[in-house]
């Protein structure tokens, strides 16, 4: 099964997460992430596993900022917490997530590398 998140459940985790309460700067970033997870050509999702659903969210909110600050922070929450609404573990620390974000920022992560990373952070 898929977890399928909206708009809302993205509001829901910044207003949970992060500290400052960033402005929202870009909703349509929020819309693309949502599309993205869900995301199917001919009938057949482009992130078929979790990690890859987690991993195109992450990407997603990182390369294209909806927040005034905190985006990598952001982007890292919303990936643990939609492999953890998803049923899964997850055992990354915190240090993982922001090298992770860090290198996505950069350039240096695509979504398939940011995908592999992702899939660490759990058994």
């Amino acid at each position: 099964m898929i977890l399928r998140i909206d708009r809302a459940w993205l509001l829901d985790i910044a207003h949970q997460f992060l500290p400052a309460d960033p402005d929202i700067t870009d909703y349509g970033t929020l819309a693309a992430a949502v599309a993205r997870h869900l995301d199917e050509v001919m009938d057949v999702p482009v992130y078929g596993e979790v990690h890859q659903r987690a991993a195109a969210l992450m990407h997603q909110l990182i390369r294209v900022p909806a927040l005034e600050f905190a985006n990598e922070h952001f982007a890292a929450v919303v990936a643990a917490s939609y492999l953890s609404a998803s049923g899964v573990i997850v055992t990354a620390e915190p240090k993982q997530a922001a090298d992770l974000a860090a290198r996505i920022r950069a350039g240096d992560a695509d979504v398939r590398e940011t995908a592999a990373a992702v899939r660490s952070w759990y058994r």
